[in-house]
């Protein structure tokens, strides 16, 4: 997940706060002092951190909580309030219908990667059921209708454009007219980029959006620049009418933290984030998960629909009904590879689980690991392949499915520790909330018993011991 290393060090804050004897002002300000040092160094703006600090220390007056409250629980709700009020402008973007067109204009500085933002936009609605268009309405830039016209063709969806008409406004006009006598639902208009805001920028802007009246102005701005987003994105509100922020490029920038509340304070939502040069790098942004996912909270909405996206529709049902009841077979483990090499990445479904982070994901997950892995399995037979006892795997069948897949003995057995500790995560995060649904856990002593034994010391330790547990339980009781 984006910000990793950040939700990492809010998160060790607030286990470290757990763990911590009494609860008073000492506590507190040790634990605020951390989360402001994270937000600062994710170039999070001085005025808008202290500003969160103040509101947190005004809901959580220590002096006046009556005894028998859960300071703790307070503080932390109070934390993670203060966070999405950070990242939320409180005001929902524009969303296209089906079966009624809709003209979606994306603008921004050259360099942000708004034609490949373009058409991950126009992926991911596809994907949801729409019949989207591409239109480039950029005639400044070379190359760019050969980069949209390739991304587009990759992604099959049809597009317009001209090599040698050179007035935007007409291209975009021919283009937007052409797709809505097709029936396309979604028009989406790529306009020209430029190295810094110029006057003609936007007046160029004003001229296409003028000819085209789109229902949604998308500012894509790339995330580097942190906390000069403000500027940038107040420069373009002023010029034409924004109503949404796609903000790029969040997974290799520790700034984006910065982007990302810098844009919330200019009031407009941010509705994607870019975290990667793939298609399906393109994950909806909403402040809530986003803020659950980045405390290791879970996203357990954004599971499900993720789970939709990655296994096949007839298998959904089955699919989740083996996950809920603990069972994880290498073929599932084989399915899953295999979808995610189609869909993305693994450690999205990491971190939407409660208590997990992407930090957690096991390291090295490349692609080509993965098919490494496959070929491994590729070698095993049906029996192996649905058996969840590792047992079975005796040096025979070791050394036999080494001798079939051309892989050697250690690579087998990296397999082999790979399934055991993802069947081990999932069973413990599933067996978790089966219990949570069930009763409340905070009193259920049997239940915490059970979810310390299975997880491991390591990642006990994440949670800040058997406190730190209890507490989480705690909260998800409270957010089921």
């Amino acid at each position: 997940m984006v910000l990793a290393e950040l939700g990492g060090r809010i998160t060790h804050a607030i286990h470290q706060m757990r763990n911590v004897t009494v609860i008073d002002e000492r506590a507190l300000n040790e634990c605020l002092n951390e989360i402001t040092r994270a937000l600062l160094q994710s170039d999070v703006s001085f005025s808008l951190v202290r500003e969160m600090q103040t509101n947190i220390k005004k809901i959580v007056n220590l002096q006046d909580l009556a005894a028998g409250h859960n300071k703790r629980r307070i503080i932390e709700q109070a934390i993670f309030g203060e966070l999405c009020k950070m990242l939320d402008p409180g005001k929902p973007a524009f969303s296209p219908k089906k079966a009624k067109p809709s003209v979606v204009m994306f603008v921004g500085l050259q360099g942000a990667g708004k034609t490949t933002t373009c058409t991950k936009y126009a992926y991911f609605h596809q994907k949801k059921g729409y019949k989207p268009a591409l239109v480039c309405a950029d005639t400044f830039r070379a190359g760019a209708f050969d980069q949209l016209k390739q991304n587009a063709t990759k992604a099959k969806i049809p597009f317009y454009g001209s090599y040698t008409e050179s007035d935007p406004v007409k291209i975009a006009v021919e283009g937007v007219d052409r797709f809505r006598r097709e029936n396309c639902d979604l028009i989406i208009v790529d306009t020209s980029g430029r190295h810094k805001q110029e006057a003609s920028l936007f007046e160029e802007m004003r001229q296409v959006a003028e000819a085209t009246k789109p229902d949604l102005v998308i500012f894509v701005m790339d995330s580097s620049i942190g906390q000069a987003a403000f500027d940038q994105a107040q420069a373009f509100k002023q010029s034409v009418a924004v109503g949404a922020v796609i903000i790029t490029k969040m997974d290799g920038h520790a700034k984006g933290g910065g982007a990302l509340s810098a844009v919330a304070a200019t009031k407009s939502p941010v509705i994607f984030i870019g975290t990667g040069e793939h298609m399906d790098q393109f994950e909806v942004f909403d402040a809530k998960p986003f803020v659950r996912r980045l405390l290791g909270m879970g996203d357990l909405s954004g599971l499900v629909d993720k789970l939709q996206e990655v296994v096949p529709k007839d298998q959904q049902a089955e699919y989740l009904e083996k996950i809920s009841r603990g069972y994880f077979s290498l073929r599932m483990m084989y399915d899953q590879y295999q979808s995610v090499l189609n869909s993305g990445p693994l450690n999205q479904l990491y971190s939407m689980l409660p208590g997990m982070s992407a930090e957690m994901m096991p390291e090295g997950e490349s692609e080509s690991k993965i098919k490494r892995y496959m070929t491994v399995m590729d070698s095993m037979t049906n029996e192996e392949l649905d058996s969840t006892n590792l047992k079975a795997f005796d040096e025979s069948r070791i050394m036999r499915i080494a001798r079939g897949s051309g892989r050697i003995v250690r690579e087998v057995m990296e397999v082999l520790e790979q399934y055991k500790r993802i069947s081990k995560l999932l069973f413990s995060n599933m067996k978790g909330l089966k219990m949570l649904k069930n009763g409340d856990m905070s009193s259920n002593r049997g239940a915490q018993q059970l979810m310390s034994k299975v997880m491991s010391p390591q990642m006990l330790r994440q949670f800040g011991g058997m406190g730190g547990l209890q507490n989480l339980m705690n909260q998800m009781g409270a957010n089921m």
